[in-house]
């Protein structure tokens, strides 16, 4: 009989004690003991990617800040989740989230429900830090009932993963480098020729902003379900 290789660890996060399965991450533990770390990227039931670095931790030991959704812990570590250091590094990625595309929040239909606003309400970002280097991407609103907006796209991936991981499609991928970077459907085409994509709108409710969302919504009337994810793993497990 082969014997698990999990084991129980305990390490500090912001001095108090806590533990957790060898095989968890800062975050998943952080989360199990109520202390919040700021994410963008992470979704509870996808594959963690490390894609927006919200979620960077102090070490002690380490003169780096890592990414909390995807660092493993390990015993007697000690972590910081909030310090000076580690809020102006998150003002900083805010920043140039913000900058890179266009978020103009009074005309968005996830004004008041979009996670990349309350960040930056939590963070007390009024403003980039940064200049704004944002193109112009054409919206496809080929999709019966969807749209995609690349313009308030952050790249997070999590459309990606869903579709992959839960959905089985695979119908979207990243296009691109840097500031070209954008989603695509199949080989680049218009959504609505894509044949892979089967329409079950998981990419839209995972969505942590405004790229996508339903046809007929109008500003702030987009709320995501993106609880649709645990509650679909929860019902696989209870068969």
């Amino acid at each position: 009989m082969i014997k698990s290789k999990v084991r129980v660890k305990t390490f500090k996060i912001d001095d108090n004690d806590v533990t957790g399965r060898s095989d968890n991450t800062v975050l998943e533990v952080a989360n199990e003991h109520g202390v919040k770390i700021p994410t963008l990227c992470y979704l509870e039931g996808l594959s963690c990617v490390g894609a927006c670095r919200m979620c960077l931790i102090e070490v002690k030991g380490s003169n780096k800040l890592i990414p909390a959704c995807t660092a493993k812990i390990k015993e007697g570590m000690e972590v910081v989740t909030n310090s000076p250091k580690v809020e102006a590094h998150r003002k900083m990625i805010l920043s140039m989230i913000f900058a890179e595309r266009t978020h103009t929040c009074a005309v968005c239909v996830s004004n008041g429900n979009c996670e990349l606003q309350n960040q930056a309400i939590e963070l007390g970002l009024e403003h980039s830090q940064v200049p704004y280097i944002h193109k112009s991407f054409d919206i496809d609103a080929s999709h019966k009932d969807y749209i995609y907006d690349p313009n308030r796209c952050i790249l997070c991936t999590r459309c990606v993963r869903v579709c992959d991981e839960v959905e089985g499609a695979h119908a979207l991928d990243i296009f691109g480098r840097g500031i070209d970077a954008k989603i695509i459907h199949d080989m680049d085409e218009p959504w609505v020729d894509s044949e892979s994509c089967t329409s079950c709108g998981k990419c839209v409710h995972v969505c942590p902003t405004g790229a996508l969302f339903e046809k007929g919504v109008s500003a702030t009337e987009m709320v995501k379900k993106k609880n649709i994810i645990s509650n679909l793993i929860q019902t696989r497990k209870n068969r």
